[in-house]
Parts: structure tokens; sequence; C-alpha cells
């Protein structure tokens, strides 16, 4: 077996000089002296696909990461011949390909600079052991590049220096150079002389990406077989990168409903059914909003899928029902393990129908997990999902379950050295044959795309929610993710901090951890940091280990119940904000949280940055990390800044101490936003919201900002019926102008806005409402200075002058 040890100079064979080059259309094959072959297709103006062949013959072209929706075409392709080389130009890139050894170069088409140019370029090792190729890449690393990327990987942002595995690998209590776990994205960012491109390496064998640790100068990736096949994105935005790659892999299919962004609490294990309704009458009790409930595998039937533990929950259909009705959704987990037991009607099914993993002599492929002695579906298989999915109709339809959890589709398997399937595990790979070498990295995405097909089929109208924790590239289209099994110390708050953002600029936006820490037991201040942290990450859930203490809100002192409160219920007023952001990252892929680096790319002092992050498009948050702390030094990026507690105006650009004591965390809003609130509410739907808050934050100069709203749950936003606003801000001396523009038919139960305006550096003379003369005494002073109108307004215009 290979190990994660250098390849790249063992048993070298290198592409010789090109003696053809085809071209059809928007694709280009050029064939070498030694049956190498190289295609290169033009996906868009600012992307391009290498792909490479060691026989001059291609497998067939299927992936499980690329999407049939992706943008494809172009504005301009040429192809010229020069001395040593040919040159393929689109309207952002120019490519060049060495006539002697199939080399790239690629440049800015605007600029003519250099962005990224092959070291050894493509080069490979045959596989005596499996067959097939070791298949490598390298690259020049520049002068001063950095890389950022890969998904889940708990360690610094910034990956210059490091080397990555790929490798979906269930690791429970992993630490911060725990490498690989539970997901395998292959793709990441490059950034040079303040321009970004990105490397998609769409392989899913076990494979390996070294940013310049055994040579300085030299970042290179490898795969233990298949093709060396990769795309290369160009900005020159960090955040084209990212919103291009997702169009690629795949934006999420739709909306979440809005409960999904509220808070969840999770345990291993909630039962019995007292044990839930305790936990859910506390919320209500104490006030503190939830929206959905949890139930890990001891809601089974010994451990069995899609069963009840009668004992436990003697009337399913009924508590779920009555936990609606308190305005909790309930969450139930499924593994892939089906237990071996000829009176198990799932086991049967799947046994009768072939559907489960078999190794290359015959026999099914058997494991044990949770319910003991397991077969494994195998999901790569379109039958197999097409029956999975079907099986989700008594969770959903029957009981009301409003949300799935995928977890141990790594797959984990408990008690072998290598955690999983033995590598000669047989797949169906939708026809393409294989062995579990190439199907393992993506069984767990397939499994999240099967239970995701189910939700959709039986919750209609209503959106689906789906959670996995192993993940390939593209899962994003269908599920949520969790961090998984993470542990209840300091350096897990950081590991947290990082993972999300660094998904996020990996395309998986819908993020979390397991706030608290799932293994071992936080004290009072490290939940309340964390439950700080989380209400800026997409997916906001407690979740914690029954081997442990108790992880609600009010498990530890008064004092941290009255915190977290605080904080949850500051959630739950950015959920229109969130949901904003929710839909630029559906329609655009633009990430929900964006390091610093991401917003700020030119500024060097951002590109080894870790802690702050900007949340959706205005808000920028700093979580504090170490204990007994008073507040925390904190760079706040360029541009000027309101603290949010304090309405204290920041210059940015710089790095500075930030008071926080345990009640508190840094948050920022940039100058210019407005940002939408909500009232609290104790869950999604609570209330009829009659109006909602716009905190305004002058700026002199322009400003826009968005609200995006529909129904918050089905498809009618589809049709165009959702409400988008365009908010322009203009603010001078003496003058603050918001006008607003609307788009969609969605027509809001609430008819008002409540003006909250932050910062006014005049006092108002004069108000004009959409060319109407307002009186003065509409407006109060409380703090703000806050005005009530109407929903449908045009412009509002402020003055200092009579």
């Amino acid at each position: 077996m290979i190990t994660n040890t250098e390849l790249e100079y063992k048993g070298n064979v290198f592409p010789s000089k090109i003696v053809s080059l085809d071209k059809d259309v928007d694709t280009l094959l050029f064939t070498t002296e030694n049956d190498v072959a190289l295609q290169i297709k033009v996906i868009r103006d600012s992307v391009l696909r290498f792909r490479y062949s060691t026989t001059g013959i291609f497998a067939n072209d299927f992936s499980y990461a690329i999407t049939k929706y992706a943008n494809r075409g172009y504005n301009k392709l040429e192809i010229d011949e020069k001395e040593g080389v040919f040159v393929i130009s689109t309207a952002k890139l120019i490519c060049e390909v060495s006539k002697v050894d199939l080399k790239i170069r690629l440049f800015d088409a605007a600029t003519q600079e250099l962005i990224n140019e092959d070291e050894l370029g493509f080069h490979w090792e045959e596989s005596y052991e499996h067959g097939g190729d070791i298949v490598k890449m390298s690259k020049v690393s520049q002068d001063g590049e950095s890389y950022y990327g890969l998904g889940d990987k708990p360690n610094h942002l910034n990956l210059k220096g490091k080397r990555y595995e790929n490798w979906v690998t269930d690791s429970y209590a992993y630490g911060k150079n725990t490498d690989p776990i539970y997901k395998a994205i292959p793709f990441y960012t490059g950034l040079i002389n303040k321009k970004a491109y990105g490397v998609f390496f769409d392989n899913t064998f076990r494979s390996f990406f070294d940013f310049a640790q055994e040579r300085r100068n030299v970042t290179s990736f490898w795969a233990q077989g298949g093709e060396m096949n990769y795309y290369f994105i160009y900005g020159p935005k960090m955040t084209d990168v990212v919103e291009y790659y997702t169009d690629l892999t795949g934006k999420p299919h739709q909306l979440p409903p809005l409960w999904a962004l509220g808070f969840h609490q999770c345990k291993w294990s909630y039962y019995p059914e007292s044990k839930v309704k305790e936990i859910t009458g506390t919320f209500r009790k104490l006030q503190i909003p939830c929206d959905a409930i949890y139930l890990d595998i001891d809601y089974m039937d010994g451990f069995r899928c899609f069963t009840w533990n009668k004992e436990y929950f003697p009337d399913p259909k009924r508590m779920v029902r009555e936990l609606e009705e308190e305005g909790f959704k309930t969450v139930a987990i499924i593994d892939p393990g089906i237990k071996i037991d000829k009176d198990y009607w799932v086991f049967k099914e799947g046994l009768e129908n072939d559907y489960f993993c078999k190794r290359a002599d015959g026999p099914y492929m058997k494991g044990k997990v949770w319910p003991g002695e397991c077969y494994f579906p195998d999901f790569t298989n379109p039958k197999v999902r097409e029956w999975w999915s079907d099986l989700f109709k008594g969770l959903i339809e029957d009981i009301g379950i409003k949300g799935v959890w995928n977890d141990m589709n790594e797959p984990a398997v408990m008690e072998v050295p290598n955690k999983t399937f033995p590598n000669d595990v047989r797949h169906n790979y939708d026809g393409n044959y294989c062995s579990h070498r190439k199907a393992h990295n993506v069984y767990g995405m397939q499994m999240a795309r099967a239970t995701y097909q189910g939700l959709k089929k039986f919750s209609y109208p209503k959106r689906p929610f789906v959670i996995t924790r192993a993940a390939y590239s593209g899962t994003q289209r269908y599920t949520s993710t969790w961090t998984g099994d993470n542990i209840a110390n300091w350096e897990h708050l950081w590991i947290a901090n990082i993972q999300v953002q660094r998904m996020a600029m990996s395309g998986f936006s819908f993020a979390g951890s397991d706030i608290g820490g799932f293994a071992e037991q936080p004290h009072g201040e490290l939940f309340t940091r964390w439950i700080q942290l989380g209400i800026f990450h997409p997916f906001f859930r407690v979740h914690s280990s029954g081997d442990h203490g108790h992880q609600e809100p009010w498990a530890f002192d008064e004092d941290v119940t009255v915190i977290v409160k605080k904080f949850i219920e500051l959630r739950y007023q950015l959920l229109p904000y969130l949901y904003t952001a929710f839909w630029n990252y559906v329609e655009k892929g633009t990430p929900l949280v964006k390091s610093l680096v991401m917003f700020d790319q030119e500024d060097m002092h951002t590109h080894y940055r870790t802690d702050e992050f900007i949340f959706g498009e205005h808000i920028l948050a700093c979580p504090v990390l170490e204990p007994n702390a008073k507040g925390r030094r904190m760079y706040v990026p360029r541009g000027k800044w309101y603290d949010f507690w304090t309405d204290e105006i920041v210059k940015g650009g710089k790095e500075m101490w930030v008071d926080a004591d345990i009640d508190s965390m840094p948050i920022f809003v940039k100058e210019g936003a407005v940002i939408p609130k909500y009232p609290v509410q104790q869950y999604v739907g609570e209330k009829d919201i009659e109006e909602v808050t716009l905190d305004i934050y002058y700026k002199k100069g322009k400003e826009n900002s968005q609200f995006f709203d529909d129904a918050h749950d089905g498809y009618d936003y589809t049709k165009g019926r959702f409400s988008l606003r365009t908010f322009k801000l203009t603010g001078r001396k003496d003058q603050l102008i918001i006008q607003q523009h609307k788009e969609g038919t969605f027509k809001a139960a609430y008819k008002r806005f409540k003006i909250q305006i932050h910062g006014l550096p005049f006092e108002i003379r004069n108000i004009q409402l959409d060319n109407q003369t307002i009186q003065l005494d509409h407006l109060k002073i409380n703090g703000w200075q806050t005005m009530v109108i109407d929903e449908n307004f045009t412009e509002l215009d402020l003055s200092g002058s009579l």
C-alpha cells in the first residue's frame, strides 16, 4: 500500500513531444510520441479542464462532483501555434502548452501576468498491486503564494507548508493536526500577487496534496488511481473562484426551510419520550428559542434503521405531532449499516434485491457497527438509491419527522484496523464498476443524495433538510454538514471556527460544529463562548455524547443560561439577514462565511488570519477563544466598522484590543449596511411578524444591502413568489438617503419597517418619505434615531438642513 509519502521522484514517466493536435469546438486533444494524451476543455472563459491519459485512451467521462446545471460557454476561444508552444486564449485566460513535454503555463489575459505554471507537470507511476497508474501533478509555488481550502482540515487556514490526505475517515476525538478526517474535498484556492485561482482535482481515489512542504517552491497533488483530471479556475477574486467552483460542483438544490437555520438541540441520546418532552418543555419554560430536537440511535429497535423502540417511544407519530404543536421539528438519525436479521424487513428487502456491497470474491461485505453485524447498501447503484429513498416514507410521511441526519457514512466500520471497508469491496458506481478504492470517498455523498431524494419526495410540498458527516465535492447540493466528533476543549473551539470558514471557502457553506464539544464535558465558560461563535455558523446545533454530562443551555449556572439565551435570541433576530445570505449562496454560490483573506485579499495582513470572519456581507465576528478573557486583540479589516454593542466607529486595517467579557464577543457592522431583523421568537413561525427592524449604519458614500424573504418553506419562491429588496444607501455630510428597489411577487405579513439609524453625524431637520414631508415628532430618540414607515417605501431622505 502506498502511504502518505512523496511519490513524485520515484519511477517517474513523463510525456514526450507532441505529435498531433485535434480540435472539436471547445475541446483540444494533444497526443505525444509515447501515447500520452492531454485533453483541454474550455468550460467558460475563466475555467479550463485538464485531463490526461497515459495510453491515449480516456475512460468513460463520469463524475459525481460535476453538476449538469453548471454554467458553460465562453466569449472568446483562439488557438495559436508559436515557437515551442501552443497558445489557447479566452477572454480571461491564456494557456500555453509546451510542445516538448505538455507542461502548462497560465496567464491573466488582461495583464499577461503569470498566474500558474507546471513544475514537472503531469507524470505517473504504474501501480503493480492494483493496476492502473498513480497519477501526479506538480506546480511551481511562487514566492509569497498562499493556499486555502480542502474542506474540513483541522489546521491553520493557510495551507502553505503543509501536506494533506483525502480519504474520508471516522475520526472520533480528532485533534488539531489529525488528517484525514470526515470529508474529501480536493479543491484549493491559490493566491499570488493579490490574484486568486482554484484547482479542483476531481479524482475520488485516495489523494494527497503537498503545499510546498517537501520542497519550498513546489506544490503537488497526486492520487492512487484514476485519471489526472483537474479544473483550473481563475478569479482573480477569491470569491469569484469559490463561486465558479460551487457553480461547477453544484449550488444547493433549494433554500433550506427557515426553521433549519434556527437553534437545534441534540444529544446521544434523548430517550425515552418523557426525557424528550422534559428537554423541549424546559426550552419553552425558560423561553430559550429552539426549533429542532434530535433523536439519536437509541430511538430505534436494536439500532435497526427505520424502526422504533416501542418501549421508549410507544407512539412516535403522536409524540412528533405534539412536539410540532410546541414548535419543535423532530430530526432523526439514520446510519448505513443494516443489521443482519432475517426477520428485519429492511434487511430482507436489501438481500432479496441484491442491494448490499460485496467483496471481490462474491460474499457480502460484513462489518460491525451499532446494531452488531451488518451489511451495507451500495449507494453508488441508482436502483439502491431509489430503494433507499422510498424507505423514508414511514419516517417522513407517516410519522412526521422533518429532517434526517446521516452519520457513520464514511463508511465507518468498528473493530477493523482501517475503520472502513476493505479495498476489494465492489461498487456499481452508476454503471462504472469499480473497487472501494475509487468509491470510498463518495460513499457518504451518495448516501446523503439518496436520503435527500427520499425527504424531497415525502416532505413535499415542504423542503427537505438533511445532514451528513461524510462528503465529497458536490455534496453541498443535497445536504448540510457538521464537523464530526470533536472534543469539549478550547483547542476545539478554535478548530470549529477554522473548519467552518474552510468549508465555506470549499463550496460547502451550510456547516457547523457540535457546539460545546461531542466528547468530554465543557464548563460553562467554554459552552458560552462556543454558543457565541455558533450563532454565526449557518448550522447551529448543540450535540454531545451520552457518556458525559448535560449540555443544554440551562445545564450550567444561571449566569450562563442568561448569556446563552441572549445570544440565541440574537441569532433569531438575525434570521432574515442569514436567510438573505443563503439566497445569494443558492443563487450565486457566494459563501455564507468569509475568512478575512476572502473579504480583502489585497491586504497582506489577512492572509494568515484565522479567527476573524465576515458573516454574510456586512457583519464582522471574532470569537473569544481563551479562558478567563475580558477581551481580545483582533484584526479589523480595512474600512470603517461600527461596534455592534456601542456604535463606536472603528477605522480598520489594524489590530486592536476589544473588550469582551463573558457576556459579550467582538461583533462589528460595516458602515453603510442595512441589517434586517425579526422580533425574537421561540421558534420560526411562532409569531405573525408585523414589523421588521432595519438597522441602518450611516456611511459617507454609497453602499448596497439586500433583504430576501418568502414563505420560509415550500417551493413557491422558485415561481417568483419571493421578495428581494435592495437598499441603496447614499450618505453625505448632512444627508442620508435610503432607496428601496423590490423584485418578486411575495406579499409578506408585515406592513411596516422600524428604522433604527446608527451613527448619523447631523441632527435631522427634515424628513422626506417618497417626496412627502414627515413631521419630526415621528422621530424618537431612544439610543437610536428611530421611526416607523411603510414597507413599500421607495425613498427615505433625512436631511440636516431645513
